[in-house]
């Protein structure tokens, strides 16, 4: 399966692309979907640049009944960060005053590759927007995110082939009062995902975000290291959900979590895509399917041999 993918809703509201200008339609009312702004840089048929479909936007759709915005592909990506869209957001915080959810970067493969999506410091959006619920991510490059204080943000989302661990040094240094999920791809190293378990271990200890009750830490090449961290991590017991898939999670991260601290109150603990053999994913259900907790270990990871070396694969890397 594809795990990268346009977002189909946000904020409870369906996705719905804003038309360009040449293609006119009857529009909903602007509380009723999550709008999603996006460009064609190739399209011989449109020569509307992205600040025009803002511009447009803005005057076409009401921005003090937009609840959530979803920004796709706002140029050749790779050429272009996403730096002049935090100042946009930013700029129309005074007209966009019923915002609840933001997600930058909500491109596919077939647009670009993960990793080409050029990211910038996108806090100034959570300074702008202190009603803000949720906000999301996509693409790690150049990616910033020093630690930042708000009130009201509960679901926090990042979604990279390679995050730098200055990203999750600065999520976890965070005051986020109200944050009820996170969720995290941490990547790998040839694409700039160099986070380290000890840049989690504020996270992991617990306190820092006392509301969070589903956690995310997925996608990673050292996911069996992650596994072993978070069992014994304080934070686990404030959660009802556990996701660490993606990654390249094997037996030895799986006995880790079996072996650490009691994981029977959750109701779910997430595994899919792993290098787990059948008679350990037996133990995991045997372990914690009676509690009640729905443990996922499907859609197993494909391996390649040369020279005798093993090589298993994050779900999402380029």
């Amino acid at each position: 399966m594809s795990y990268v993918e346009h977002l189909k809703e946000l904020h409870g509201l369906p996705a719905f692309d804003f038309p360009a200008a040449e293609a006119a339609r009857e529009l909903p009312e602007a509380d009723a979907v999550a709008w999603r702004l996006s460009i064609d840089p190739y399209d011989d048929d449109s020569e509307e640049e992205f600040e025009e479909l803002w511009d447009r936007f803005l005057e076409t759709v009401d921005p003090a009944g937009v609840r959530a915005l979803v920004i796709g592909r706002w140029g050749e990506a790779y050429d272009n960060d996403s730096e002049f869209i935090v100042r946009r957001l930013v700029a129309a915080r005074e007209r966009l005053t019923g915002l609840r959810a933001v997600f930058i970067g909500d491109l596919e493969q077939e647009e670009e590759e993960i990793s080409w999506i050029e990211q910038s410091d996108v806090t100034p959006v959570l300074d702008a927007y202190p009603l803000l619920e949720e906000f999301g991510i996509r693409g790690g490059t150049g990616l910033r995110f020093p630690a930042v204080r708000h009130q009201r943000l509960r679901t926090l989302r990042f979604e990279a082939g390679g995050l730098p661990g200055e990203v999750v040094r600065g999520v976890a240094a965070s005051e986020l009062p109200a944050l009820e999920l996170l969720d995290i791809w941490l990547g790998v190293s040839e694409y700039g995902g160099d986070a380290t378990v000890a840049d989690l271990a504020l996270l992991l200890a617990g306190g820092g975000f006392p509301a969070l009750r589903r956690l995310g830490l997925r996608n990673s090449e050292i996911q069996d290291e992650i596994a072993a961290a978070v069992a014994g991590a304080p934070v686990v017991a404030q959660l009802a959900s556990l996701d660490l898939s993606m990654g390249v999670l094997t037996d030895e991260g799986v006995i880790a979590l079996l072996d650490g601290q009691p994981l029977t109150h959750l109701t779910r603990l997430d595994l899919r895509h792993n290098y787990v053999t059948e008679s350990v994913a037996e133990r995991v259900r045997a372990a914690l399917e009676p509690s009640g907790v729905e443990v996922d270990l499907s859609e197993p990871g494909d391996t390649w041999e040369h020279d005798g070396v093993v090589h298993r694969y994050t779900a999402v890397a380029e």
